[in-house]
């Protein structure tokens, strides 16, 4: 059974552990510093195989060299990102598959926040490190790709089984969920789901990870087909990306 310890740094990021007990391989997610790291490993006596970046982003990769200092680990990151992400061993792209032990990594290119941003499908468990380009109930700023790349990177997410769990790097699900709102005003899921947020977040635990199903109901960037929301915005029979593109608009001066 994989075990996955989630750290909170900085001001709302998440860095993933995750060990594969059979093998005692263990990968690091996107470490943006290196002591919380560091203090796992050895609080368990884990010893780090690999650092998998999703982009090159200073918040996600801040610790690599650190880390590699330390753990003679390998980084893993995207072929895109090879002159963007220092020191990487092992580069990767679309569909290409590795192993952490027993368990099986597929790597699904999605430009769109960064061009070179990849997530990481564990294919047995079913769980998603998706970096920043889904969030809970929200997705990345485009701040290299664009819209349609956004949109064509999500139908990706969207087409993977409904019961994977959705590990994104960063605790925006109460201010998303503000947003999502707004579009949506009478969906159930929504509104039930904000709820259970602010309660989570009264109490400091985290609304991470989510769960692809999850997302289907109350994330509007996965949600253009929604006749309700397209109303809202008043873009009935408008393309998806059409659609797609507004809301993001909207939410970017929100």
């Amino acid at each position: 059974m994989l075990e996955i310890i989630q750290l909170p740094v900085l001001n709302d990021n998440y860095i993933y552990l995750i060990h594969e007990p059979a093998s005692a391989k263990t990968a690091v997610i996107d470490p943006a510093v290196s002591q919380p790291v560091l203090d796992i490993l050895k609080q368990k006596n884990w010893s780090l195989n690999f650092i998998l970046n999703t982009h090159h982003h200073h918040d996600h990769i801040g610790a690599n060299l650190e880390l590699k200092k330390a753990t003679n680990c390998q980084i893993i990151a995207a072929e895109a990102d090879r002159h963007r992400i220092p020191d990487i061993d092992i580069t990767v792209k679309e569909n290409d598959i590795f192993n952490l032990g027993n368990e099986v990594i597929k790597v699904i290119e999605t430009p769109g926040h960064t061009s070179g941003h990849i997530i990481f499908y564990l294919e047995n468990s079913h769980k998603l490190f998706c970096g920043d380009t889904l969030f809970s109930m929200g997705c990345g700023r485009l701040f290299e790709g664009s819209a349609k790349q956004m949109w064509h990177s999500l139908q990706k997410i969207k087409a993977l089984p409904k019961q994977t769990q959705i590990y994104c790097t960063h605790e925006y699900t109460q201010a998303n969920g503000a947003f999502a709102i707004t579009l949506e005003p009478n969906n159930k899921a929504l509104q039930q789901r904000i709820q259970q947020v602010n309660q989570l977040r009264k109490e400091n635990i985290p609304t991470v990870p989510s769960s692809l199903e999850l997302e289907l109901m109350t994330n509007p960037f996965l949600r253009e087909d929604s006749l309700a929301l397209q109303q809202t915005i008043k873009m009935q029979n408008k393309s998806t990306i059409e659609i797609f593109t507004k809301i993001r608009q909207l939410k970017d001066s929100f």
